[in-house]
């Protein structure tokens, strides 16, 4: 496993970037507390009529995801294209027009349309943020800097949710829940207000042939700063020395193969788009934005309500925030294919618990049947966050080669927001009709997917972005160990004279 060779340079873009992440957790979270609001329901009557209340919520997140799927798809022309800078900005002025008509909202249908174009901003930015913050790590490190994004996409959840705490007890019924969706606007802006101080992708950058640029930002990227030493090339002439050849390689590989169409056509693409698709498909699998999304409901059946159904809708995401963060740390080290697995199992034993409890207790006072309910949840939030959440944005965000990274986290995420198109729309009628049972799916899908998981995943941990490629039966132009015996500084030197002289 390679060294860490990363700089405060490295944390500070990767800590811009997590505005990103706590836009999007933010921006996906607010509404599930907004439903609890006793404000909310009462401008737009949704307090009497619970089959039109439903159909309501679940046209709210079903558009979201929705928007999702529209701004995932536009993200991976506007990266290669544009590159991932002017893509971050643009993703953020959306997520801002979104937020403020959100917060702004005369009916319901102003309502709708808001949360699909905060849905197309977010559909970009979940699948930016992990691309820009895997192209800036080194591969030892990959799993802490990246996993990141999940952490904070978390960290977005908290926020919501204890706001929306805060904000129950408030008079103002319109205060209640305006406020907590006009904060929405609040990350996107920093992120384009920070964005002066983000580089562009170094490895994007080399695509364009933009050598010297790219050198730059390598260089500050690690901790030797790239001094030449005249008995051992520094890391990161090493690494830039690989990126080079390999952008040389895939892009002549990629032009005399047909172009785009390999995506699909080219059998070792097609198995990484299949595999980006499926992780993030498993991760909804496993019923955890049902659970997240509907947590009121699912407390309310438990027996609890008022402000104390907020209060555990806040502490269930605080776990799931420091469960994250854990992850990011233990990633590097467990592996992420294994850390997905105990995570599904855990969420598959944990949720079967759960409907163990609603069967039994749900419409009873039992407080210690439906306390151990309320337990087994945070269980669940616990396992699902500490081995899915982090872990699967970073695996996405390294399978795939850099010239077709930015369309294959997009067709990745599409899986996410497909499964919660689906799940979630049918979220409020089913739970309302067959309750728990509802769960049972997601308990039965989980365990194919632990199957798939465990039989097809190659692993990723400590390789650079350039090496994983030969995982899925790729070629590697260049290891880290030819790199030093090939005098990658005499060919780091006459590459960025020659962009130099051509700019």
């Amino acid at each position: 496993m390679h060294g860490g060779h990363y700089s405060a340079f490295n944390i500070r873009i990767i800590l811009v970037l997590t505005l990103g992440s706590l836009t999007y957790g933010y921006a996906f979270s607010v509404i599930s507390n907004t439903f609890g609001q006793p404000g909310f329901l009462q401008y737009f009557s949704l307090a009497d009529n619970a089959s039109y209340t439903n159909k309501i919520e679940g046209s709210i997140s079903g558009l979201f995801s929705a928007g999702g799927i529209i701004g995932a798809l536009t993200v991976g022309y506007m990266c290669d294209k544009h590159g991932r800078k002017i893509t971050m900005n643009t993703a953020a002025l959306i997520c801002i027009i979104g937020g403020a008509l959100q917060a702004g909202s005369i009916n319901v249908a102003m309502l709708l349309v808001a949360r699909f174009i905060t849905g197309c901003g977010i559909g970009m930015m979940v699948v930016l943020v992990p691309i820009f913050q895997a192209e800036i790590s080194p591969p030892s490190s990959r799993g802490l800097l990246v996993g990141q994004h999940g952490a904070w996409i978390v960290f977005g959840y908290a926020i919501a949710s204890w706001v929306g705490v805060g904000t129950f007890y408030s008079s103002n019924l319109s205060f209640q829940w305006r406020f907590p969706l006009a904060l929405q606007c609040v990350f996107p802006l920093g992120l384009f207000c920070c964005s002066p101080w983000v580089p562009e992708s170094p490895r994007w950058l080399l695509m364009q042939g933009r050598h010297a640029e790219s050198w730059d930002i390598i260089s500050r990227l690690h901790v030797d700063g790239g001094i030449v030493d005249t008995n051992k090339v520094s890391y990161a002439q090493k690494e830039f020395y690989q990126m080079v050849k390999q952008v040389e390689m895939d892009s002549h590989a990629w032009i005399t193969g047909g172009g785009a169409r390999q995506m699909y056509s080219k059998a070792s693409y097609r198995k990484r788009m299949m595999i980006g698709f499926f992780t993030q498909y498993s991760a909804q699998a496993t019923g955890a934005m049902v659970v997240s999304n509907y947590i009121v409901n699912l407390y309310n059946d438990l027996g609890f309500n008022g402000g104390l159904v907020l209060i555990l809708g806040a502490l269930y995401v605080t776990v799931a925030t420091m469960a994250n963060f854990l992850a990011s740390f233990v990633m590097d080290f467990v592996g992420r294919v294994r850390l997905l697995i105990i995570g599904m199992i855990g969420c598959m034993v944990t949720l079967g618990l759960e409907c163990a409890m609603e069967a039994e207790y749900v419409g009873t006072n039992n407080r210690v049947g439906n306390s151990l309910g309320v337990f087994f949840i945070f269980c669940f939030i616990f396992f699902y966050a500490g081995g899915i959440d982090a872990t699967s944005y970073v695996y996405c965000s390294e399978i795939f080669p850099t010239h077709i990274r930015s369309q294959g986290m997009a067709f990745s995420m599409i899986g996410t927001f497909l499964s919660t198109v689906v799940f979630l729309e049918a979220g409020p009628t089913a739970l309302s009709t067959i309750r728990w049972y509802y769960y049972v799916m997601f308990i039965c899908l989980t365990a194919i997917d632990v199957t798939i998981l465990w039989r097809h995943f190659p692993e990723t941990k400590g390789l650079s972005l350039e090496e994983i490629n030969m995982r899925f039966g790729d070629e590697v132009a260049v290891h880290f160990s030819e790199a030093g015996d090939d005098n990658p500084s005499r060919n780091y030197q006459l590459n960025t004279t020659e962009d130099k002289e051509s700019n």
